[in-house]
């Protein structure tokens, strides 16, 4: 049994999820739940017809179908697939979030450069290594992405690779309004093809309904509750810092980041640097925000553009302060920009900015590309 091995089915694991205390049975789960028991079953059956087949047959069982779950932010997909990934008796499994997947791709290609083609050359290496592979987050936002995806997954699925993966984006709406997409339209009807597509229709935002449960801005004091929050937020998963961000960070998981103030505001750091945070993180924890004065003066502008940033991509903020965040300035000062930042932290408390989605990058960049266009 590999070391990830549950013993237990999907369902099985479900109920003893819906066990424990402060977690919500969902009916819309209950019914991907039940797509990913018949999957888990195929799977299962799959390996033990092959195992039967080596040694007395050059033939071999059919390969299962995969599956593509999509749905709103929040519904609970990335979870769903972390516990049948967890079920799942396979030695050769992997899952990898799909930007990260995407890194490994352009690497490996540039290392495969010597060979005839070298993205066949590393289908052929993903294949010998994983029958399964599990992609959270599919979201194309780059044209060279969008071609690299099309070749991989078709060489993939020739070579008996299963794939899972999990998105915000039923198919025919991945890479919308991206430049050339026309040119994508094959990759997407191959997943149709290969792939059976399961919405996860739910309307509840678990992800949100934490954030909305628990207070957002706390004191100083309550570190404790800070990282009990993180924990649930990221259901203890860690991930490394994505390696574009050159500020060191206290902890990180594939969507959530957390940073001390001293360290994102003290530092010599610019918009830019903020930006690419807030492109990268949908939620960003910062701790032991100071009051805001003439002694932290050149920290205080760097706290302004952050928030600035944050707001402007709709970037979720849990954070720890030294004072009331309506006393985080001087009670003399009455400039605008003190007065707009105090407006928007308090903005970002509401019920209505914790619902509102993020900003991703690939949607940031589609903007300006349609804006350009237009001037």
């Amino acid at each position: 049994m590999h070391q990830d091995d549950t013993g237990l089915d999907p369902k099985a694991w479900y109920r003893a999820a819906c066990e424990q205390g402060g977690f919500t049975c969902d009916a819309a789960q209950t019914a991907a739940i039940n797509e990913l028991e018949a999957f888990w079953q195929q799977l299962v059956e799959f390996k033990s017809r092959r195992d039967k087949f080596l040694g007395r047959s050059l033939l071999s069982p059919d390969v299962p179908r995969g599956l593509y779950i999509w749905g709103g932010v929040g519904r609970g997909k990335t979870f769903l697939m972390d516990g049948f990934y967890h079920c799942l008796p396979f030695r050769r499994k992997r899952r990898i979030h799909f930007h990260h997947f995407m890194a490994e791709v352009h690497h490996e290609m540039k290392l495969l450069a010597h060979t005839p083609d070298p993205l066949m050359a590393l289908a052929d290496t993903i294949s010998h290594s994983t029958r399964l592979l599990c992609l959270d987050e599919l979201h194309v936002d780059d044209i060279a992405d969008a071609m690299i995806l099309g070749r991989l997954l078709g060489a993939l699925f020739k070579r008996g690779v299963v794939l899972l993966t999990t998105s915000n984006y039923a198919p025919d709406d991945l890479y919308p309004n991206g430049l050339q997409r026309e040119r994508f339209l094959p990759a997407i009807a191959l997943m149709k093809q290969e792939l059976k597509v399961l919405q996860l229709a739910g309307n509840n935002d678990y992800r949100m309904m934490q954030m909305v449960r628990d207070p957002i801005f706390m004191g100083s004091d309550e570190a404790g509750r800070m990282a009990s929050l993180f924990e649930r937020l990221t259901a203890g998963a860690t991930s490394p810092v994505n390696s574009e961000i050159r500020i060191n960070a206290r902890r990180a998981s594939r969507e959530i980041i957390w940073f001390d103030f001293k360290v994102l505001c003290g530092g010599n750091h610019d918009q830019a640097e903020y930006l690419l945070i807030a492109h990268r993180y949908h939620t960003v924890f910062l701790s032991d925000v100071p009051r805001m004065t003439h002694d932290n003066a050149s920290a205080a502008r760097r706290f302004t553009w952050l928030i600035d940033v944050f707001y402007d991509n709709h970037v979720k903020l849990v954070a720890s302060f030294a004072v009331a965040p309506d006393q985080l300035y001087d009670a003399g000062r009455h400039d605008s920009e003190s007065q707009r930042i105090a407006s928007r932290l308090t903005e970002m408390q509401t019920h209505r900015y914790l619902e509102t989605p993020h900003q991703r990058l690939g949607e940031a960049r589609t903007e300006l590309a349609v804006a350009s266009v237009a001037a």
